[in-house]
């Protein structure tokens, strides 16, 4: 299912909470044609029965409709925290994009997106939510609540976050993770949205800040926010252009294809590295195309919720 081909073509963040619920509510119509076919509208309810597991919460009702075993879930058990980070650097705001819609999405329109509707998403289930958003200052944060007015406040941070074009703010992702995972007390779920552009300081450290923020047994899940054909494809027409960077301001003229292969090599490298750190670290490493990706994020949500309860 393609949420974002399904969509119509409004203005993103106009009414992000609205848009966030369309998505929602497309995901779960179409989770018949997915992994998760069975949870039906009221999923929030029920979590995939385990072998060894005591049968006295099996739901029969839904094993006869689906031919699949369900466990109840009740209110106290269905509870937990999550908190989502957003990159928020000059880099995010990659590509630039005027007016910005569902079928025309930068990569902090993307994660604003997708953060709105995992938000949509704990909330049908009762799950306390928090926020945190950096660049080259830690300029927000909110902690793990359920209630509705915070839900609200959370939405409106969110669709100011991507309405301001951010120029040659750097990233500090090193610095101000370290500081978020030393708020996060209670274990909690937690989603992070980078484009792991940062220049700031050297690979290891960074890696180091993304096992900090395994601490206290928190589950991690990095979306790695790229807008693929042209940042790791490469993908332009072979005249002579200037590439600028958006957090320094520093530029090069050049045709591309005569760096193409050379620069792909190293993005690859690097990725490569990422994966294999977050993999050693037991982090859950998704790649998330701003193009094509959206269902990814909340597939990803419903697979590490059920380990995590």
């Amino acid at each position: 299912m393609d949420i974002q081909g399904e969509l119509n073509n409004v203005q993103l963040f106009k009414n992000i909470g609205l848009l966030a619920n369309q998505v929602v509510e497309g995901f779960i119509s179409g989770m018949h044609k997915s992994p998760f076919h069975g949870f039906s509208s009221e999923f929030a309810e029920h979590k995939i029965y385990n072998p060894g597991e005591s049968t006295r919460h099996i739901d029969w009702k839904l094993f006869a409709k689906t031919d699949k075993l369900y466990s109840k879930n009740y209110e106290e058990e269905t509870n937990l925290r999550c908190h989502i980070i957003i990159d928020n650097s000059s880099s995010m705001y990659y590509p630039e994009v005027k007016d910005l819609s569902v079928s025309r999405l930068n990569k902090i329109g993307f994660s604003v997106l997708a953060a709105a509707s995992l938000m949509n998403l704990l909330k049908r289930q009762r799950d306390a939510m928090g926020l945190s958003i950096y660049s080259d200052a830690y300029n927000f944060y909110a902690p793990e609540k359920g209630s509705h007015r915070h839900y609200q406040m959370l939405l409106g941070v969110l669709g100011d976050v991507a309405e301001h074009t951010e120029k040659e703010r750097t990233t500090k992702t090193y610095t101000y993770l370290h500081q978020i995972a030393e708020k996060i007390h209670r274990r909690s779920m937690i989603f992070l949205f980078t484009d792991m552009f940062q220049n700031e300081t050297g690979e290891e450290e960074l890696f180091n800040a993304l096992r900090h923020l395994k601490y206290n047994k928190h589950e991690v899940v990095l979306f790695h926010v790229m807008d693929k054909a042209s940042e790791y494809d490469f993908d332009f027409d072979n005249r002579p252009k200037r590439f600028v960077d958006v957090e320094t301001g520093e530029h090069i003229d050049l045709y591309a294809d005569t760096m193409k292969e050379e620069y792909k090599k190293a993005l690859e490298t690097y990725t490569s590295k990422i994966k294999l750190k977050a993999a050693q670290y037991r982090i859950k490493y998704v790649e998330a195309d701003i193009q094509k990706d959206l269902e990814k994020i909340l597939q990803a949500y419903l697979v590490e919720r059920q380990k995590f309860i």
